[in-house]
């Protein structure tokens, strides 16, 4: 019975993403996380030079924050149900939809694709700073047009298959759930969007955080590399260019997901990015079959959607039917 219930709030969890996103006007437990990492770092990048006690600081505050996200996440959960069992599954699906990015990844494309179509391309580089580490100022719209596609492959990983795919596997751990490994996951992929970079003042504090996350994410970047090709019915196909394109990426798990949708797309990701004036390349992923349109982000959101209703009604089923 309690594994259904949890079912049941994970698929209405999904649902609410898919309807509202995350609306601006109501506290979000990334924000809070994003807070006290903004804080923290702050002071203790100021407190000390020192490469071990920054790594050693990194260490504690990464770990105290994606347990300590974990335990209060369970916590809620456990004391709402001692209340009321309708205001916990109310709590469960609140939190777990605000783990969810895909209708927040929709919109940010959208909102770079709407001034792009209407050839507003000042405002398609401002929108688009929001949304990547990467200089906007200068982008063509090839160039911003990629950098689009870039942020869908990487962040259906990081954003969407990844939360469900610890959401899933809490279904089928009693006494534990789903939200406390969600927003644990959530807590160590906001570190490492915040202070993972391997440049100062955070190459020693993100250390831990960037090589965390990178194994959080290992198992279910490689099961939506698995799962984009089985859509695409290319399979054999994506994993062999991504064996010999993603393997030259610095990142073990973003060149794989963005190599995936290349292949699936026809399309070729990667090249130079400029940061903060430096101009960084990154290797090529997939074939420059075809260039990449408007059309080329929409069929990628679709692969979005599909990829994770998959893994969702496949959760659920395999939970309803234990």
């Amino acid at each position: 019975m309690m594994i259904d219930y949890r079912a049941t709030a994970l698929l209405i969890a999904a649902f609410l993403d898919y309807l509202i996103a995350d609306p601006s006007n109501i506290p979000h437990p990334v924000q809070v996380m994003g807070s006290m990492i903004s804080v923290t770092s702050k002071t203790i990048t100021d407190f000390t030079k020192n490469s071990i006690l920054r790594r050693l600081a990194g260490i504690i505050f990464g770990m105290g924050l994606i347990i300590g996200s974990g335990v209060l996440g369970w916590v809620v959960i456990y004391f709402s149900k001692q209340l009321s069992l309708f205001l916990s599954f109310f709590l469960e699906v609140i939190l777990l939809a605000s783990c969810f990015a895909g209708r927040s990844l929709r919109n940010a494309a959208v909102a770079v694709l709407n001034p792009l179509k209407n050839n507003e391309i000042g405002n398609a580089r401002t929108e688009l700073s929001y949304y990547v580490g990467r200089d906007t100022e200068n982008l063509s719209t090839p160039e911003m047009l990629r950098a689009v596609l870039e942020t869908i492959a990487e962040n259906t990983t990081d954003g969407v298959t990844a939360p469900l795919f610890y959401a899933i596997i809490g279904l089928f751990i009693p006494g534990l759930g789903s939200v406390p490994l969600v927003l644990a996951y959530k807590a160590a992929s906001t570190l490492d969007s915040m202070v993972g970079y391997q440049r100062e003042p955070f190459t020693d504090f993100g250390w831990f955080s960037a090589k965390f996350e990178d194994a959080l994410t290992w198992l279910p970047c490689r099961l939506t590399v698995l799962s984009i090709g089985l859509i695409a019915r290319k399979p054999i196909r994506v994993w062999q260019i991504c064996q010999r394109d993603a393997t030259q990426d610095p990142s073990p798990n973003a060149g794989w997901s963005e190599c995936a949708y290349a292949v699936v797309l026809g399309v070729q990701l990667g090249g130079n990015n400029t940061y903060q004036g430096i101009v960084k390349e990154k290797p090529l992923l997939g074939n420059r079959d075809q260039p990449i349109t408007e059309q080329t982000i929409e069929k990628a959101l679709t692969l979005t959607r599909v990829c994770f209703l998959s893994w969702l009604v496949l959760g659920a089923a395999l939970s309803w039917g234990s």
